[in-house]
């Protein structure tokens, strides 16, 4: 059983004018085997709390605490974090020119486990995890990321997911740029890996298509840097029939996290 444990965490940016505060004190647990949505209107700080938990240069922790299994997060550097159990799926997935998918793959289960895996278990595994996600065995040879379209960058987030083992997850909305077949593929891959390693699961999303496939065992409502209100999957619902209105303060301008295109 592990925990992921944030309490009173407030996270600033630096802007033109000088620190904006972004996060304004977060409290949120999530164990093994629970699925966490978060949702909020844009600029509500849901990437914000992704980034700062994976360790994002650009966002500052001013104070509060983030512990995975009473282990300080926050103390860790980024190779660390994911060493310890600590797994972010990107909104926007990086190119990286030069570095095939299949490299990429074993140099960070050799980093995260501390040892390579023998290469003819591994080939397998990682064809099989293709395999059940749908993508094609030539995109191991490929450079990561490099003329993928969005699915596929967002398919490629989850197999390396799948591969890893974490003991939490953190997905920044996995959902954008996904036609309805790639969200199915992606949301069983979630599922499966949440079934087999008892994985935590903290979903960051605007809609809730993807919890029809990933369903939430706790529902958070992010706004103003906050959690306003939060329940089980009836709230969700809510939301989609109501919209956020209603837990608003006022008007809300806190700028996004990521200003990156969505791309199809």
């Amino acid at each position: 059983m592990s925990t992921l444990e944030i309490k009173d965490l407030h996270v600033s940016v630096e802007t033109e004018n000088g620190p904006k505060e972004i996060l304004k004190g977060v409290d949120l647990t999530v164990r093994s085997g629970e699925t966490h949505a978060i949702m909020g209107p844009n600029g509500s700080g849901k990437s914000t709390l992704a980034y700062s938990i994976a360790g994002h240069p650009k966002y500052q922790i001013t104070s509060g605490t983030v512990t995975l299994d009473g282990a300080d997060v926050l103390a860790m550097g980024v190779d660390e974090r994911a060493q310890a159990g600590l797994f972010l799926a990107m909104q926007y997935p990086v190119e990286v020119p030069g570095v095939s998918v299949s490299n990429f793959l074993r140099t960070a289960k050799t980093a995260i486990d501390g040892e390579a895996p023998k290469l003819r278990h591994w080939v397998k595994d990682v064809k099989a995890a293709m395999g059940r996600l749908k993508m094609d065995s030539t995109f191991a040879e490929r450079d990561v990321n490099a003329g993928f379209s969005g699915g596929e960058k967002k398919r490629h987030e989850i197999l390396q997911m799948e591969l890893l083992k974490p003991k939490v997850a953190i997905l920044d909305e996995t959902d954008s740029g996904l036609d309805i077949d790639a969200l199915r593929v992606v949301s069983e891959g979630v599922n499966r890996a949440k079934d087999e390693n008892d994985l935590g699961v903290l979903l960051i999303t605007h809609y809730t298509r993807i919890l029809q496939y990933i369903k939430p065992d706790f529902v958070h409502v992010f706004v103003d840097g906050r959690v306003a209100a939060q329940g089980g999957p009836e709230l969700a619902d809510q939301l989609e029939a109501e919209g956020y209105d209603k837990y608003l303060p006022g008007d809300v301008s806190e700028p996004a996290a990521q200003s990156e295109p969505v791309t199809a």
